[in-house]
């Protein structure tokens, strides 16, 4: 699966170079997932925009490996820029009702960014 990676500060976008999300390309995103973890990420948002088809749910279980982890780390998994295609598959596994859905990179920044200030004013952050 072809990807870009864009790290900031306080999180990290995938941005997906495919058109089809399928069980075959998907391990690598779920290891990417991992490996940005494992980095220290814990606010990671994935970028749909370039993903047109979708053929089941299945293929979009790797999306909870990446939600799963940032949960654990206290942090956030947001997706964005799904199409209707991929939203309707999204709907039918209910997966829409597990995973932080926004329309544009920037919802997701500023949800990661309020996220982030609201741990800072209530001292769940710990700094180093």
């Amino acid at each position: 699966m072809k990807f870009a990676v864009d790290k900031h500060e306080k999180y990290v976008v995938i941005k997906l170079k495919e058109s089809k999300f399928t069980n075959d390309n998907t391990p690598k995103l779920k290891s990417e997932f991992i490996l940005l973890n494992a980095e220290g990420y814990h606010n990671i948002v994935l970028d749909l925009s370039a993903v047109k088809e979708c053929n089941d749910s299945q293929d979009l279980s790797s999306l909870l490996v990446g939600d799963r982890l940032c949960k654990n780390a206290q942090g956030l998994f947001i997706v964005t820029g799904v199409n209707t295609t991929v939203a309707k598959i999204l709907e039918m596994s209910n997966l829409d009702q597990s995973l932080t859905i926004v329309k544009k990179l920037v919802e997701a920044t500023d949800l990661i960014f309020m996220d982030e200030i609201e741990k800072e004013l209530l001292g769940g952050v710990e700094r180093d």
